[in-house]
C-alpha cells in the first residue's frame, strides 16, 4: 500500500509512475482504436463510379459482317498467327456484336454505373476515312448505347483501342503524322452520331504501350501487337508522337464544337506499372524514377504538366544517345510551340490502367537503340513475392497503385483520375478466389489513396467477360464472367468474382 508523503522526491516518483501508466494506457487505447478502425468497413465517396471494361476486337466478333473493313489486328492474327500463344483470333470471340442485349442484362444484375467499351474504327469507316460511313456500324453502336442507357448504365466509349484500319496502316500507320488528321475526322463522326448520349469519351487507349509493342518492340519477351513492326528506337517515338497529336486535335474538336451542347468529358488513357527500386542505392532509386518518367511521363507530361512538352529528362537522354549514335537530330520527335499549347490541359480526366508493380535496377537491356535502352533500367518481379501470379507477369502488389496515384498527384497537379483498367486472371473457371482477393486488396489501396488526397473518381474492372487477350489469345481469363468459346452460342456464366462485385456494389464498402 502506497503512503502519500510530502517529500519532494516521493512526489516526483509518483508523478513519473502516473505519467508512465497514463502513456501505456493511451498507447493501448490507440492500438485498440486503430485496430478497430482497420477492421471497420471503409466506404467509397458517394460520387465515385464503378464499371467494367472491354474493347471492340477483344469481344465483338462479327469480323466480316455488315460491311466492316479490315483492321491491323484482323490482318495480323491471320497472317502471323505464330505470335498468338494459342494461334487463335477474334473473328467471333464473345460475339457481343450479336449478344449485347444479353450482356446488358448481366451488367444490370452486376449493378455497375458504367460500361467501358471501344468502337471499331473499321466498322464505322471501312476505308479508314469519311468517304464511306458504314450505316450498319452506326446502327450497332446506336443500339448498344441506347440499350445501356435504357437500363441506367452510362456508356464510357474508347475511340481507339489498337484496331487501326488496315488501309491506314498501308499509308504508314501511326508513325505517319497525317494519321492524326484521319483520327480527328473519325472522332467527328462519333461525336455527331453518339455524342448526344455519351458523356465519357476516352480518346486513345495506352499510347505508350501500344506504340512500344506495335511499332518498336525491343525485347523478345514482350508481346508483339499488330501491325507487328519492330522499328525500335524510332518507330515507338514516331507512333506515340502522332497519337498524342491526334488526342489533342480530338480534345479541341470536342471542346470547340460539341462540349456546350453534349456536355460530356474527354480524357486520354495511360498505362502504368509502378516501379520501386530493388535496393537503396542511388542508381536503383534513380532508375525507378526514370522508369516512371520515361513511361508514364512520356504521355502525361505533355498534357498534365504546367510547362507541357515531353519530360526534360527524357528529351535530354534521347538527344544525347542520338548524338552518340551519329545522328543529326534526336530520335524523339519535337512538338511545335503550337502543339505544346494544344496538348497542355487537353484532358478532362486521366484514364489510368494499372495491374502490378515491378522492382527496378539500373542497367540497359533490349535492342539498341530503343526506348528501353534510353530508359536504362531493368525491371523484374520482386523475388520476395510469394503470392500466386495469374498471369505470370502480374504479381499482387496493391500498395503499388496507392504509390502510383500519389506520384501522379504530386507530379501532375492532382488531376481527376478514373482507373479504366485494373484486374488479374485466374486459372479456375468459376471459383476465381485469387481474383476476388486481388480486387479486395486493390480496392482498399485505391480508397487509401483517396484518403491521402488523390483525386480518384472511378474504378473499372478489367474485364467484364473472358475475351481475346491479344498475344495470349484465350489462354488468360480476366473476366468476371466465364465464356465458353467451344460453344457456338457463347454462353456466359458468372464467376465468384462477379458475385463478389455484385455484393460489393450494393454498399461500395470494402
Amino acid at each position: 500500500m502506497w503512503r502519500w508523503s510530502h517529500d519532494s522526491k516521493a512526489i516526483s516518483l509518483v508523478e513519473r509512475l502516473l505519467l508512465t501508466f497514463s502513456q501505456k494506457l493511451q498507447s493501448q487505447c490507440n492500438k485498440s482504436f486503430w485496430h478497430t478502425m482497420a477492421n471497420q468497413p471503409q466506404k467509397f465517396p458517394p460520387d465515385f463510379i464503378f464499371g467494367v471494361g472491354s474493347s471492340s476486337y477483344q469481344v465483338e466478333g462479327g469480323a466480316k459482317l455488315d460491311g466492316k473493313g479490315e483492321s491491323t489486328i484482323d490482318r495480323f492474327v491471320h497472317t502471323r498467327p505464330e505470335h498468338i500463344i494459342d494461334r487463335s483470333n477474334g473473328d467471333v470471340s464473345c460475339n457481343t456484336y450479336k449478344l449485347f442485349k444479353e450482356d446488358t442484362k448481366l451488367l444490370v444484375d452486376l449493378g455497375v454505373d458504367f460500361y467501358r467499351f471501344s468502337i471499331s474504327w473499321s466498322r464505322i469507316l471501312p476505308n479508314g476515312d469519311v468517304s464511306n460511313i458504314n450505316e450498319a456500324g452506326i446502327n450497332y453502336y446506336n443500339d448498344l448505347i441506347d440499350n445501356l442507357l435504357e437500363n441506367n448504365i452510362q456508356p464510357m466509349v474508347t475511340i481507339f483501342h489498337w484496331d487501326l484500319p488496315q488501309v491506314l496502316q498501308d499509308l504508314g500507320g501511326w508513325p505517319n503524322p497525317l494519321i492524326a488528321d484521319y483520327f480527328e475526322d473519325y472522332a467527328r463522326v462519333l461525336f455527331e452520331h453518339f455524342g448526344d448520349r455519351v458523356k465519357y469519351w476516352c480518346s486513345i487507349n495506352e499510347p505508350r504501350l501500344y506504340s512500344s509493342f506495335a511499332y518498336g518492340r525491343s525485347l523478345s519477351v514482350y508481346p508483339l501487337l499488330a501491325p507487328g513492326l519492330e522499328l525500335h528506337g524510332t518507330g515507338e517515338y514516331l507512333a506515340c508522337h502522332t497519337l498524342l497529336r491526334a488526342h489533342a486535335k480530338t480534345y479541341h474538336l470536342y471542346n470547340d464544337h460539341y462540349r456546350e451542347s453534349q456536355k460530356g468529358q474527354i480524357g486520354i488513357v495511360a498505362d502504368a506499372f509502378y516501379y520501386r527500386p530493388a535496393s537503396n542505392s542511388p542508381e536503383d532509386i534513380e532508375a525507378a524514377e526514370r522508369g516512371l518518367i520515361f513511361e508514364l511521363g512520356w504521355v502525361l507530361h505533355p498534357i498534365f504538366s504546367s510547362e507541357g512538352d515531353y519530360p526534360p529528362l527524357m528529351k535530354d537522354i534521347v538527344a544525347q544517345n542520338s548524338i552518340k549514335e551519329g545522328r543529326f537530330r534526336s530520335r524523339l520527335p519535337t512538338f511545335t510551340p503550337e502543339e505544346i499549347k494544344l496538348l497542355k490541359g487537353s484532358s478532362d480526366f486521366l484514364g489510368l490502367n494499372h495491374y502490378t508493380t515491378y522492382v527496378v535496377t539500373a542497367g540497359g537491356c533490349g535492342a539498341n537503340p530503343s526506348h528501353n535502352r534510353d530508359t536504362n533500367f531493368i525491371r523484374a518481379i520482386d523475388p520476395a513475392s510469394t503470392t500466386n501470379r495469374y498471369p505470370s507477369w502480374l504479381a499482387v502488389e496493391p500498395e503499388g497503385i496507392r504509390q502510383l496515384l500519389g506520384w501522379i498527384s504530386k507530379n501532375y497537379n492532382n488531376p481527376k483520375v478514373i482507373i479504366t483498367e485494373n484486374g488479374c486472371a485466374d486459372p479456375n473457371k468459376l471459383e476465381d478466389n485469387h481474383k476476388v482477393d486481388y480486387h479486395k486488396m486493390y480496392l482498399k489501396a485505391v480508397l487509401e489513396a483517396i484518403n491521402d488526397g488523390c483525386n480518384v473518381k472511378g474504378y473499372t474492372v478489367w474485364s467484364f467477360l473472358d475475351s481475346f487477350e491479344w498475344d495470349c489469345g484465350y489462354t488468360e481469363k480476366f473476366g468476371l464472367y466465364h465464356v465458353d468459346f467451344e460453344d457456338p452460342s457463347r454462353p456466359r456464366t458468372p464467376k465468384k468474382s462477379a458475385e463478389f462485385f455484385k455484393e460489393f456494389l450494393k454498399t461500395k464498402c470494402i
